[in-house]
């Protein structure tokens, strides 16, 4: 299953937060991408990442996400979409 993860921050990342927990988020994401469950990764400035993740459900893909260390200190959230191919394109295709 795919699914789009876009995130959101609580408040604004203090420059201390920031130095606290970006040289761990970096690394965490990278793992969770070398490891298949992050496809691709986008960023939108002042907003976070996006993610195109692969999970099994919803509930996985959130469970994945939550050991990223900004969602474990409760201050980046995701919004979790399922997403699939454009199953009408397959109609046209086929002259229906």
């Amino acid at each position: 299953m795919k699914i789009m993860a876009i995130a959101s921050v609580t408040s604004p990342l203090t420059p201390e937060q920031r130095k606290q927990y970006l040289p761990s988020e970096v690394p965490a994401t990278l793992k969770h991408y070398l490891e298949g469950h992050i496809e691709q990764f986008w960023f939108r400035e002042n907003a976070g990442p996006i993610f195109l993740m692969n999970a099994e459900s919803v509930e996985q893909a959130k469970a994945t996400l939550a050991t990223l260390p900004l969602v474990a200190a409760n201050l980046m959230t995701y919004e979790l979409l399922p997403v699939s191919p454009l199953i009408p394109l397959g109609l046209l295709i086929q002259g229906k």
